[in-house]
């Protein structure tokens, strides 16, 4: 089968799930005409030279080889999702909230075929007249793996915080919480790495410092920037207990690696956690209601893109989750149920779903 690719290949989310997507075509010895989004950035990823070295036959094959005839599979923003190289293709893309503008409506309408990663995106666009197919994204083995390490002297019970600061995510208000409750209290800690690689040194800390009201708290950390998935997957699993409270999610590939690494989460009953946080691997928080988006930074009302609303949850909610967890993890320090995870939603199937996508394009 000949079909080409369209993908980012760098360090963040976008990047992170297109070289996933890769290893397994790699591992198949299949030569896809693969053309790069933006530079290509390998640095996060475990080193091999021999999946690199094919990376770059695949760049070099697009240039001599590749036809419009070929279907392609983009991984892209609604925002650059009409341009293609082919006159088929299929888009693979992310979507937070709740009300599609005119132009990601058209540009949902204008690709052969449009992939969500879960079924609330699916529905919030077959409501628009817009159809799609539902593809979960998977555990990243090649990446991350469980390791059997101490990393605390002491009983502590160690939370974790994940994804780039943002009010979609609701990490302040999270953060906030969690320190009314457990602020310098020795049996818990937390953890934050929610430094926002798009905004600068000096706007990550003042978000940091607003977050805490300005008061300081010896069981709270915030953690710089991690470029390498070896590092962040020893950050992963020196968690007890993921916070997932985000209010809109395209999956929450953070919190989910940590839950199929063995930790305990809190999880927000909503959009794309609801594809794999359940009763039995994580304690469930259900929304309280919706609230604007907008931060004036990420998102901003009027734009062409990513207009809507995300989703909202009450602190006592949150804590009392928090209470339930700690007894969890009182009781088993590892998640079990998590763990099948990795087999549930694993890269074989994610790659079997991206070809049979593709095999349909080309017939």
């Amino acid at each position: 089968m000949n079909f080409s690719l369209n993908l980012p290949i760098n360090s963040v989310s976008f990047g992170q799930v297109s070289t996933l997507i890769l290893r397994e075509l790699y591992k198949r010895e299949l030569e896809p005409s693969l053309f790069p989004i933006g530079q290509v950035d390998l640095s996060s990823q475990s080193q091999d030279q021999d999946f690199f070295a094919w990376i770059q036959k695949c760049v070099n094959k697009a240039k001599t080889a590749h036809s419009r005839d070929n279907p392609t599979l983009k991984l892209w923003h609604f925002n650059g999702g009409l341009d293609s190289f082919s006159r088929r293709h299929a888009l693979l893309t992310f979507y937070e909230l709740d009300q599609p503008t005119l132009a990601e409506i058209n540009a949902a309408k204008n690709v052969d075929k449009l992939i969500f990663t879960n079924k609330y995106t699916q529905d919030i666009f077959s409501k628009c007249g817009v159809d799609s197919e539902v593809v979960p994204l998977a555990f990243d083995k090649y990446n991350f793996n469980k390791k059997d390490k101490k990393y605390f002297d002491d009983d502590r019970i160690s939370f974790i915080l994940c994804g780039k600061f943002e009010h979609r995510k609701n990490h302040a208000k999270t953060i906030k919480a969690w320190a009314k409750k457990y602020g310098n209290d020795k049996k818990y800690f937390l953890q934050c790495c929610v430094y926002n690689p798009f905004a600068d040194e000096q706007t990550n800390k003042r978000w940091f410092a607003e977050s805490l009201g300005g008061e300081q708290y010896f069981n709270i950390q915030f953690l710089g920037n991690m470029p390498q998935n070896e590092l962040y997957n020893d950050f992963l699993n020196s968690a007890d207990v993921v916070l997932g409270m985000s209010g809109g999610e395209g999956w929450g590939l953070p919190e989910f690696q940590a839950v199929a690494l063995g930790a305990h989460a809190v999880i927000l009953n909503c959009t794309a956690y609801k594809e794999w946080a359940n009763d039995s691997n994580s304690v469930i928080v259900e929304p309280s209601g919706k609230k604007e988006a907008y931060d004036g930074v990420f998102f901003k009302k009027g734009d062409t893109w990513n207009q809507g609303k995300i989703f909202d949850y009450g602190e006592d909610q949150f804590t009392k989750a928090c209470d339930q967890v700690i007894e969890r993890v009182n009781n088993d320090r590892c998640n079990h149920k998590g763990l099948e995870l990795t087999q549930e939603f694993n890269s074989e199937k994610l790659a079997d779903n991206i070809l049979k996508i593709l095999v349909d394009l080309e017939t």
